[in-house]
């Protein structure tokens, strides 16, 4: 489900079953990334999946990327693989206006 930046993050706020998914590349994050989010690169392909396949299908994930549309992509394949709780962030990290947290590796 794509949601809007003011409700993915209102609703991320209030719910405490909640993982964030950033699926963008390493260089991607670099730039930063929103603060608690566990990075899987979607471009890694069957790597994503067998990365994915490890997570907590029972968690609601409030998945991302830099746009919007890897993100939407990421939440579909997550819906086949039987999460049933995804949400797309609108507009990707370029428009977030919330907290920013930058990696302190390198």
């Amino acid at each position: 489900m794509d949601l809007s930046q003011q409700d993915w993050k209102s609703q991320l706020d209030r719910d405490p079953n909640a993982v964030i998914l950033d699926v963008r590349t390493a260089d991607e994050c670099s730039e930063g990334f929103i603060p608690r989010a566990i990075n899987i690169d979607i471009y890694k392909g069957q790597g994503f999946i067998y990365a994915v396949d490890e997570l907590d299908k029972a968690k609601n994930y409030y998945v991302y990327c830099k746009a919007g549309s890897r993100s939407a992509q990421a939440c579909q394949i997550m819906k086949q693989m039987g999460f049933e709780k995804t949400y797309n962030l609108e507009g990707g990290f370029m428009n977030w206006k919330g907290d920013v947290a930058f990696s302190t590796e390198g």
